[in-house]
């Protein structure tokens, strides 16, 4: 539930998006990736997410270890809370949801560049693997506003404590310039980057998202030793995609 109610997606295809495959290693990127070289993103919902057992658990479990660290998103888990999956559901499956899976192979498939299609399921980029060992992370594409404003979204963006320092994030946010336009949607706004995020405000400097706003004392956010609390300014920042162009490898 927003400031202006729930907000439908808009989206008219309930088709599924086709699954794609990233680099994890970019010029001059310092991150190490033994195991693989390349991601597959995978487009679900919460009802594709349910048929695949374990899923939407492990990706619950992961959210609610981030918002216990209280230092990216505003929702809080006070002392003795628990986060019900079902809270969890209804706020990161709302709309459209991107899954990241390692892949199996050392090196990037032959002629396969960012954004190239693949014919792999979840499943089989999986490949018989615990949830916990190949999910690289996952990040939610919604509307930000309803009806006349639409057409901008926000996203929400988790990478499993056990998967960073990798450059997974990185990824991630480089495929979200390709499926945000094509899910339907021509800008994106992020409500809430706390300054003292810097990887964050770092990785959209990098792309080219533009700080529209500073809130001052936006979140109240424990500190980074975890014993106390701290009042931090949050950006606003934005940015309108490129639209989508078909006929991708």
């Amino acid at each position: 539930m927003s400031a202006y109610g729930a907000i439908n997606t808009g989206r008219k295809s309930k088709d599924p998006l086709p699954s794609t495959i990233w680099h994890t290693k970019t010029k001059g990127s310092q991150a190490v990736v033994p195991q693989s070289s390349y991601l597959t993103i995978h487009h679900v919902t919460l009802a594709s997410a349910q048929n695949l057992p374990g899923l939407v658990f492990y990706l619950h479990e992961s959210f609610a270890e981030e918002l216990e660290r209280g230092r990216t998103y505003p929702q809080e888990i006070l002392q003795g809370e628990l986060y019900a999956q079902n809270a969890f559901e209804a706020y990161f499956f709302a709309a459209d949801v991107l899954v990241a899976v390692i892949g199996q192979d050392v090196t990037v498939p032959e002629g396969k560049t960012d954004g190239s299609t693949i014919i792999k399921t979840i499943e089989e980029a999986r490949g018989g693997r615990a949830w916990k060992d190949c999910i690289a992370g996952a990040y939610y594409v919604k509307p930000n506003y309803p009806g006349r404003s639409s057409h901008i979204c926000n996203a929400g963006f988790l990478v499993p404590a056990s998967q960073r320092s990798r450059g997974f994030g990185a990824v991630l946010a480089r495929s979200y310039l390709y499926y945000g336009p094509r899910l339907g949607f021509e800008a994106s706004v992020f409500n809430l980057v706390y300054v003292n995020n810097v990887a964050s405000v770092k990785l959209w400097d990098a792309l080219n998202f533009s700080k529209v706003g500073r809130i001052p004392r936006a979140g109240r956010l424990r500190t980074a030793d975890g014993m106390g609390e701290e009042y931090v300014d949050a950006w606003v920042i934005y940015k309108q995609f490129d639209k989508a162009v078909d006929g991708t490898n």
